[in-house]
């Protein structure tokens, strides 16, 4: 192998890394399925976390988690510096071991496990405040939304994107009261409205995909799950515009820490997300309009999950059969 070869870490693994990735949101996923429907969200989410720790390990990168389950002093596992991997390239990991515990607990749709990976300094990093949120899927014009137009802008430029009437497009957004002023104007533009009750990085993901429901997701959720948002994204050549929102000084303060230098109120492009050569992979833990759920079995499993890598744009839609007397842990 050539020197130039070798000087390129993660042009030379990366095929086989987004396929490890997989396994690590399996681990995730057949670890907190065991608490579907049992109401104990708490469960579900840190049986989900041990699992991924564990998978972890056997993926050869030398991780740095930078969007997390928390800080080191309010998360035992995966937080935010925190060090995972078996040893490799160094990569910044951002993860949601479970996305939509709420839904995990209640047996609702969209629960799944996710995560991305990047070159070290290429995932914005986003503190635990809300972030204002606009997405859609690929083939569209250059700058087609506006995080700061009229959503009924950005609806009618979509529908004449898309060779639709306005009547026939769908905007998904999180069931909140703060949004219901978005809500009242995206039905005044006569479109109409899909509402969720969490899950939004699976909202985000289906607004990039043909074969969904949802032409565009916008609304304010968490930043961390907006940068997993924008990872996928990034994969799928969609776009989407964003903007870190704060409820006090302290807030504000602490993602200048994070991110020095930068100004914490700017409209954020795709790019200022998730930049670089992206890998992204999320199974499904309960059925949603991205992927189905875990159909467990005494003794056998089969999960569905979706792998993308953003430099050749491929979705993989993987389906796993696992055998629990060989993977125990999954089994409790």
């Amino acid at each position: 192998m050539s020197a130039e070869a070798t000087s390129r870490p993660f042009v030379v693994s990366d095929r086989n890394l987004a396929l490890e990735l997989v396994r690590v949101t399996e681990a995730a996923a057949l670890a907190s399925s065991h608490w579907t429907g049992r109401g104990q969200k708490n469960d579900a989410d840190g049986a989900a976390v041990e699992a991924m720790r564990v998978a972890f390990d056997t993926v050869a990168i030398d991780g740095t988690v930078v969007i997390g389950e928390g800080e080191m002093d309010e998360a035992p596992m995966l937080y935010i510096g925190e060090k995972v991997g078996a040893g490799g390239p160094p990569m910044d990991i951002a993860v949601d071991p479970l996305e939509g515990t709420n839904l995990c607990a209640k047996d609702m749709p969209n629960a799944i496990t996710v995560v991305a990976l990047a070159e070290h300094g290429n995932f914005l990093h986003a503190p635990d405040v809300y972030m204002d949120k606009i997405i859609v899927g690929a083939g569209l014009p250059d700058d087609l939304i506006d995080l700061d137009a009229p959503v009924g802008e950005n609806l009618r430029n979509l529908a004449k994107a898309r060779g639709k009437d306005v009547g026939e497009i769908v905007l998904c957004a999180l069931d909140r009261e703060r949004h219901a002023e978005l809500i009242a104007k995206t039905r005044e533009a006569g479109a109409r409205v899909r509402l969720i009750s969490d899950g939004d990085v699976a909202a985000g993901i289906a607004a990039c995909l043909e074969t969904a429901t949802v032409d565009i997701y916008a609304g304010s959720g968490g930043a961390p799950e907006g940068v997993l948002a924008a990872a996928a994204v990034r994969c799928m050549h969609g776009q989407m515009q964003a903007r870190l929102l704060f409820e006090d000084k302290a807030q504000r303060a602490r993602a200048i820490k994070m991110n020095p230098g930068k100004e914490p109120d700017r409209k954020l492009g795709l790019h200022d997300l998730a930049a670089g050569d992206v890998l992204f992979s999320a199974t499904g833990v309960t059925t949603g309009f991205l992927l189905q759920g875990i159909k467990r079995r005494t003794h056998h499993a089969i999960t569905h999950s979706l792998v993308m890598r953003s430099k050749s744009g491929t979705l993989r839609f993987v389906e796993g059969h696992h055998n629990f007397n060989t993977k125990t842990w999954s089994a409790r």
